[in-house]
């Protein structure tokens, strides 16, 4: 641990970056990207034992650590549909018993009752064992109207690539001589009973620079995959390429896409025989769904008409019989979004879409159906100013799963009906007393003039400055909305409870880059205009601090994976706001990222530093590159996984060699296992809480000097 020191040479705050190490050679830490090097592994181990040392000596962590353990195994907690099979419902259980989960099945009506009658299909930890695997579930994919065969997904320790061997959901047994593929990171669906679309590493040329296949190939059953028809092919510089399938009533089409670019795909329909046609989707366009022989996606942009255009953000439909007959297809708007609305979540069932829609961050969700004159639209009774997720839909009739919850009231599931009627099938008990705990929604103004909304979590009766944490993302098109406080923040456990219970405040901000506002929320931070989340988090901060919620030092910036760019980005321009740091999984070294695993998959999202014109203004915030030797900069706590398949482990390790040179606080962990998740199981989950918990004290809370 290295202690916070005032540096002789520090530079005042707010001062103009230093643009240093543009080019790998003045990279001293590049060796610390070799992710199981000897010496690299070594001063991980160091790291984590200093941090561990120092923070499990914390009083509270004890308590905190068994807390959140308890918190995240208990067996009230929802039995969630993963799917419905039919009249079938599968799930996927974890608790103390089951880390690693249970895989079962029950009937759709006794589920509906409350009470499920379960049958074990697979049990995960038990199939480790009995294989000398650290298996993590990843998802099984079975076929429909049947739902007999599967294709189950299991990564060794929790990385993106996996193994995928197919289950008999009836007897419950892995098929002997069935499909099967070694570990990868696969693209595969069923084509149809003894057909899979297949994409996966075959060697040199099967995969895109991203690292996902680039191939897609017609596997039959009974033989060799070297045999399999090759039906389609990317290009190296694609992002990948998959073949899937939808059952639409008693038609099953088949389609590829081609992922030009993290933001940009194009869709061709496949006939039985193979051959395909281009769809007219937009390239830009997000594909949702299929429904009564439409093809139906949401706009990015603006799609020009004769007639003028439909705006972005908009749900469209194509007809896919016109375009596999080679007609003219002409679009039909299924939904068009207000100017405070965005469009979050879409699925059908069989005869009904469900759209689940943010107004001003809280959830809505609307049942839409198609008919002669266009489509019809009804707002579905459920708890207003909640969050609201679209579990699963019903293959078979219309009935759409939802949960329902707020940072202080549990989830609560609903089966909402296309009549209408929203029933309780179960309900998560309180895991505190909510009553304790005050939330408001308030809105910062950005440096651009941009409203920028939050949420703030505070002990009730509480008034003057609280020590604060704020967690945010920001990219991506993924929005933020409000999770019941044993969730929040992602993958933090139930960290913001731990840390509400200790007297202090939690924030939660609806930054730009996110999918908050629809297309144009997430576009404000796209490339060159990444800036503009970094100043809507301090934006935030300065908020907090203006209204006397906070002050300056105690403040904590908190994200992950995208989010580390955020808090790393964030530190370096204002590190006058805050006093500690959680970077979980980041990107930081923006010089590199494009050539580190996944990386070159988000150059739409970043621009790619390998051109001049856009490193000119990535350089200018990339964390890594600017971090430099201010006196009293915010302590910094990282956490990731040496499995992490998708951000690559050298990112947080040469984040914290740099920051121990320069005198820096720095607080290290990092888990052999758990993929881009980090934790592989609740009990990992419960120390990294607590881990965060003393952290937090320590640099900004009770325990701050």
């Amino acid at each position: 641990m290295v202690a916070r020191l005032a540096l002789a040479a520090a530079l005042a705050f707010g001062g103009s970056p230093i643009l240093a190490q543009d080019t790998d050679a003045e990279d001293p830490y590049i060796w610390l990207e070799e992710i199981k090097g000897e010496r690299a592994l070594e001063q991980v181990d160091v790291w984590n034992a200093a941090t561990e040392e120092l923070l499990t000596k914390s009083p509270e962590y004890p308590v905190a650590r068994a807390w959140a353990k308890q918190i995240l195994d208990d067996d009230r907690q929802i039995a969630m549909p993963t799917a419905i099979y039919g009249d079938q419902v599968v799930n996927l259980w974890r608790d103390s018993a089951n880390p690693r989960g249970l895989w079962r099945i029950a009937s759709l009506d006794s589920y509906l009752t409350g009470e499920p009658e379960w049958r074990v299909l697979i049990d995960v930890d038990q199939l480790g064992k009995d294989e000398g695997q650290s298996w993590v579930w990843h998802g099984a994919n079975c076929l429909a109207p049947e739902y007999r065969r599967c294709l189950v997904s299991l990564s060794p320790g929790g990385t993106d690539a996996d193994v995928v061997r197919e289950f008999d959901l009836a007897t419950g047994e892995f098929i002997e001589g069935g499909f099967t593929l070694p570990e990868a990171k696969s693209n595969v669906d069923w084509f149809d009973e003894d057909t899979l679309f297949v994409g996966t590493d075959e060697g040199p040329g099967s995969l895109t620079e991203s690292g996902y296949p680039r191939l897609v190939k017609l596997w039959k059953r009974g033989t060799e995959f070297t045999q399999a028809e090759l039906i389609a092919e990317g290009e190296e510089s694609d992002i990948s390429l998959n073949g899937f399938s939808v059952l639409d009533g008693d038609t099953r089409w088949h389609f590829i896409r081609r992922g030009v670019t993290f933001w940009t795909d194009s869709y061709a329909l496949v006939r039985d025989d193979g051959s395909s046609v281009a769809l007219p989707l937009p390239e830009d366009a997000e594909y949702e769904a299929v429904l009564a022989g439409r093809v139906i996606a949401k706009l990015n942009s603006p799609l020009a008409l004769p007639g003028g255009e439909i705006e972005a953000g908009a749900l469209v439909a194509w007809s896919l019989d016109d375009a596999v007959a080679g007609r003219e297809v002409t679009p039909e708007v299924v939904f068009r979004p207000t100017a405070s609305q965005a469009i979050e979540e879409v699925d059908n069932s069989e005869a009904k879409l469900w759209v689940k829609v943010l107004d001003d961050v809280s959830g809505k969700l609307l049942e839409l159906t198609p008919g002669p004159d266009g489509w019809s639209s009804r707002a579905m009774d459920l708890p207003v100013n909640s969050t609201i997720q679209l579990a699963t839909t019903s293959g078979k009739g219309d009935t759409a799963f939802v949960t329902v919850e707020s940072m202080l009231t549990p989830p609560t599931l609903y089966a909402v009906s296309a009549e209408g009627e929203a029933r309780v099938v179960a309900s998560q008990p309180a895991q505190f007393d909510a009553s304790k705990f005050a939330v408001e929604q308030r809105f910062a103004t950005s440096k651009d003039g941009t409203r920028v909304p939050y949420y703030i979590v505070r002990p009730k009766g509480t008034a003057g400055p609280l020590p604060t944490l704020i967690h945010a993302y920001g990219g991506f098109r993924s929005a933020q909305t409000p999770k019941y406080l044993t969730a929040e923040p992602y993958r933090s456990g139930p960290l913001a409870l731990l840390w509400l219970e200790s007297g202090n405040a939690y924030v939660l901000a609806n930054i730009r880059g996110g999918g908050e506002y629809g297309p144009s929320w997430h576009e404000d931070a796209l490339r060159e205009k990444r800036i503009n989340a970094f100043d809507d988090f301090n934006a935030v901060a300065d908020d907090l601090v203006k209204e006397r919620l906070a002050e300056p030092g105690r403040i904590a910036a908190s994200g992950r994976s995208n989010g580390g760019v955020l808090v790393g980005a964030v530190a370096n321009l204002r590190p006058d706001l805050y006093g500690a740091v959680i970077s979980g999984s980041p990107l930081d070294d923006m010089r590199r990222y494009n050539k580190l695993l996944a990386g070159a998959s988000w150059i739409a999202e970043y621009g790619n530093p390998d051109v001049p014109e856009d490193w000119d203004f990535m350089r200018t915030w990339s964390p890594y590159q600017n971090l430099e030797a201010v006196s009293d900069y915010p302590a910094v706590f990282y956490y990731l996984s040496t499995l992490d398949d998708r951000v690559h482990p050298g990112h947080a390790r040469k984040m914290a060699a740099k920051h121990e040179a320069l005198g820096q606080t720095v607080y290290y962990h990092e888990y052999k296992e758990g993929g881009h998740s980090v934790g592989a199981d609740h009990e990992e989950d419960a120390k990294r809480a607590a881990l965060l918990l003393a952290f937090l004290n320590r640099e900004i809370g009770s325990g701050k000097e």
